[in-house]
């Protein structure tokens, strides 16, 4: 049995930096050269622990998914449907207004719009939790789940145009207003 030099480089760094560069550019704006321009890992190497540009984006996105898009899971466990809401649009604030503007699951990467469907059918569960409850009786639960996702992805894309983290709250506390059973002012 013919055993194989040992790994040089940590597959982490590599799915970090990649997330980082697929964040900012976008899945066809990041080529794997510029994945080992940033690692300094070659492509050989990339190749053989990822095996595809598809594969390392699959895995820079559950990196980001579990870091910096975390909010959204959290957002998930909130009490009510409104604190639900609150959480996702001023998460999503936060998130897309850091050192790297936009969404990476804003974009047309392989799978993103599955991703970006499932989001709202978590979205809609639980709402359909809150109409059971009695906290949002008579809403349509996926009409609402992607009017939140809208939100948030429209802040996304504001903040890629330049939009301040204040802004971008403000249009968050904005979307709100229009919360089903909140009162007109």
């Amino acid at each position: 049995m013919t055993v194989g030099r040992p790994r040089e480089f940590d597959p982490d760094q590599v799915e970090d930096a990649a997330m980082k560069l697929f964040w900012d550019r976008g899945f066809d704006g990041v080529s794997i050269s510029d994945v080992t321009a940033a690692t300094g890992v070659n492509r050989r190497s990339i190749y053989a622990e990822f095996g595809s540009k598809e594969n390392l984006f699959d895995r820079a996105l559950r990196r980001y998914l579990a870091g910096p898009s975390a909010y959204t899971a959290e957002a998930l466990t909130r009490p009510t449907a409104r604190e639900v809401a609150e959480a996702m649009v001023h998460g999503a604030a936060d998130t897309v207004s850091g050192d790297i503007r936009g969404c990476l699951t804003v974009g047309a990467a392989p799978g993103l719009a599955e991703f970006r469907d499932a989001t709202v059918q978590q979205l809609a569960e639980r709402f359909d939790a809150a109409v059971a409850d009695g906290e949002l009786p008579g809403v349509d639960t996926e009409v609402l789940a992607r009017w939140i996702a809208a939100v948030c992805q429209g802040i996304a894309v504001q903040a890629r145009s330049g939009a301040s983290r204040a802004d971008l709250h403000a249009v968050a506390e904005l979307a709100l207003a229009g919360w089903p059973g909140t009162p007109v002012e």
